[in-house]
């Protein structure tokens, strides 16, 4: 079993090795950034969208129409008829209508934004997972070592009747407990590089570091809620709907007044010709209806997101910031503790002279490991909060 454990670990250092990938978190990011399938398809989205907000705001195609009709009787003689007319909006809709459009295209840019930085976010946690689980691999095989001489020992003096089955059982029963962590520690670094492959674009890579980024002081709340809301494409995209919105109140006013048509008209009957200025004019009365009480309405509509929005971010960055509070306390007291509770060779020295109990002894051993390893765990939640408090950077 512990070969398998073994050519597992050896199999995705080699595969780390021969990687092209890079070993830091930002040079990951670099990669998944060029090679996300999700971002390149919502680029390729937003173009197709920018085109379609540029379409419909010139002028309507002009009309072309002849007509030649037969008289009756022969002698009633043929009537021609030839016209060309174009249809126009009230000047002041074209301008409107440019004007939301260039919205339009900049709240695509906040929503790929949004996107690219959700993304960005799920490969910077799950390479701060792959952290803590190679941190916890090189600890799991200390541990492991330990267990195996300590097993092979207790089994010899079990052998030669200096120690008793319970005691024997307790050494093997603590590798067996290690072997089943290492298996599932290393399920768990195969399966976060596989997502980091995925995120990748089906591109291979493999993240083998052990030590966290270096984080740079969190500043107080006010002023890190400041930088958020300034960086937030989110908000922008929002910003930018309602600024829409009104933008379309105003569209809507120039549509529904009266439309114009100008053209030139030409007609031939019974030898006589005709020719001159075709002018028409729609008349607003029943086929807008209420399109201006709508467009408020999601004037307003929109306002009332932005202000929701806005109150939802505030405390879910508030709960995070207080997470990161109670992580960072808790973590400095758990780095003084371990500082002067590592004394797993003291342990093993104290249970060979037999200054303590092997029940003492396995006692304290799984103490520290649950004690280290809850720390391994504080510490990267701790990482994890900073990631996403510093996602606008992103």
């Amino acid at each position: 079993m512990i070969n398998k454990i073994i050519y597992t670990v050896c199999f995705v250092l080699f595969v780390s090795i021969n990687s092209n990938a890079q070993n830091n978190i930002d040079n990951v990011l670099l990669e998944i950034e060029k090679n996300n399938k999700s971002i390149k398809a919502n680029q390729e989205y937003a173009k197709a969208k920018n085109l379609q907000y540029k379409t419909g705001i010139t002028l309507q195609n002009p009309s072309v129409e002849y007509e030649y009709l037969n008289g009756s009787p022969a002698n009633a003689g043929n009537q021609t008829d030839f016209m060309v007319k174009q249809s126009f909006d009230f000047p002041t809709a074209y301008s409107k209508k440019k004007q939301v459009a260039e919205l339009q295209i900049e709240q695509t840019d906040f929503q790929l934004t949004t996107l690219k930085r959700d993304i960005l976010l799920s490969a910077k946690q799950t390479c701060i997972e792959l952290i803590y689980y190679n941190k916890k691999q090189v600890e799991l095989e200390k541990r492991l070592q330990n267990a195996e001489k300590l097993n092979s020992d207790y089994q010899k003096k079990l052998n030669s009747g200096e120690a008793n089955v319970l005691d024997a059982n307790k050494a093997k029963l603590l590798l067996i407990n290690l072997q089943n962590d290492m298996r599932f520690n290393s399920s768990q670094i195969i399966q976060l590089n596989q997502k980091l492959t995925e995120l990748n674009g089906g591109l291979s890579i493999v993240f083998n570091d052990t030590i966290y980024p270096v984080s740079a002081n969190v500043p107080e709340f006010n002023s890190l809620m400041d930088s958020i809301e300034s960086n937030s494409p989110t908000l922008d995209a929002l910003r930018q709907e309602e600024e829409i919105n009104q933008k379309k109140v105003e569209l809507t006013k120039a549509m529904i007044l009266p439309k114009m048509e100008a053209g030139y008209r030409y007609q031939s009957i019974l030898g006589q010709q005709y020719q001159g200025i075709h002018l028409g004019l729609t008349i607003p009365l029943w086929e807008n209806k209420n399109t201006i009480k709508f467009q408020k309405a999601q004037a307003l509509f929109s306002e009332v997101r932005v202000e929701e929005h806005k109150n939802q971010h505030h405390s879910e960055i508030q709960q995070l910031y207080e997470q990161y509070q109670n992580l960072n306390i808790t973590l400095t007291e758990y780095k003084q503790i371990l500082a002067t509770i590592n004394n797993t060779t003291l342990l093993e020295k104290a249970l060979k002279l037999g200054e303590i109990s092997s029940i003492q002894y396995f006692m304290e051993i799984n103490y520290f490991y649950s004690s280290f390893d809850n720390y391994l765990q504080l510490e990267k939640e701790y990482y994890l909060v900073i990631a996403e408090l510093y996602k606008y950077q992103l």
